[in-house]
């Protein structure tokens, strides 16, 4: 299933996404995409219903986030090897985990906004998923049985913040609209071919990031099993795998964001986002 929350920012309403396109409403049965609803018995008992039965949106409604916001928004940095090196940093030998604020979630159409003491905006497009059941100290073989689904997220950093204002990673990923989320949640069992997928980035119709999810240093059940074994991951908690080659940051002219660039990425399967930049 495709999970989306729809309508204006702070009052979204649950969706589904049905076999034409359209969006269902589904918060007659289910609250928000929070919680106990991404749990595995929850999915599972509304893949059962049929779509027709649930009242279909209108067309063109924003879409917000596809899960309410986060208890946790964790991040895995220099997660490709090409992207390690063009920022001149090695390989990391395990995860490297820092934080993002829940509140630099926004949604995938969404503008970004740059914050007034910014200089130095980058993008970092990136594969997401969101945890679906409480887990702690998790092994690899059974990691993936936590994951509720994956989304497209943009990880949005200020590279002066984050190398000269104190070498705090966090502070410099955690503005308002620093993570665009979304279009749609796509559950985990319809996911199983994650490496094959295509992730890429555009800035003003011009391609920076274009690989595949094969090239991520740490998989998937490799994430979740080494981030267990240090926090307990709840349902909902999200979390940003890493972003390949091609951002602006250590280039000789770096093209940071400014006003009105548009940032259009996607990952094949997962749907696309396009977000203007405002100051």
């Amino acid at each position: 299933m495709k999970l989306v929350r729809f309508g204006e920012a702070g009052a979204e309403r649950p969706g589904l996404v049905d076999q034409q396109g359209r969006i269902r409403d589904v918060s007659g049965v289910v609250a928000d995409w929070a919680g106990e609803t991404l749990g595995k018995a929850s999915l599972a008992a509304l893949a059962s219903r049929d779509p027709a039965t649930f009242p279909v949106v209108a067309a063109g409604v924003r879409l917000g986030p596809p899960v309410a916001t986060p208890g946790k928004i964790i991040c895995i940095g220099l997660n490709y090897a090409d992207h390690a090196a063009e920022t001149g940093f090695e390989i990391p030998k395990e995860p490297l985990v820092f934080f993002k604020s829940p509140t630099a979630l926004c949604g995938p159409h969404d503008a970004i906004r740059i914050p007034k003491t910014a200089s130095a905006v980058d993008w970092e497009v990136e594969l997401a998923f969101v945890i679906g059941r409480e887990v702690a100290n998790v092994d690899e073989g059974e990691a993936l049985a936590a994951v509720a689904g994956y989304t497209v997220a943009n990880d949005l950093t200020e590279r002066e913040w984050q190398f000269n204002r104190g070498g705090q990673w966090s502070k410099a990923k955690s503005a308002d609209t620093f993570c665009p989320f979304g279009p749609w949640l796509v559950t985990a069992d319809e996911m199983r071919d994650l490496a094959t997928r295509r992730i890429w980035l555009k800035k003003n119709d011009v391609v920076r990031q274009d690989t595949h999810l094969r090239r991520l240093v740490f998989s998937v059940p490799q994430i979740v099993a080494h981030l267990s074994e240090f926090m307990r991951l709840m349902p909902g908690d999200a979390v940003l795998t890493g972003t390949p080659f091609g951002v602006a940051f250590n280039k000789p002219k770096p093209d940071y964001l400014a006003a009105g660039d548009v940032i259009h990425c996607g990952i094949d399967g997962l749907g696309e986002q396009l977000c203007t930049v405002t100051d």
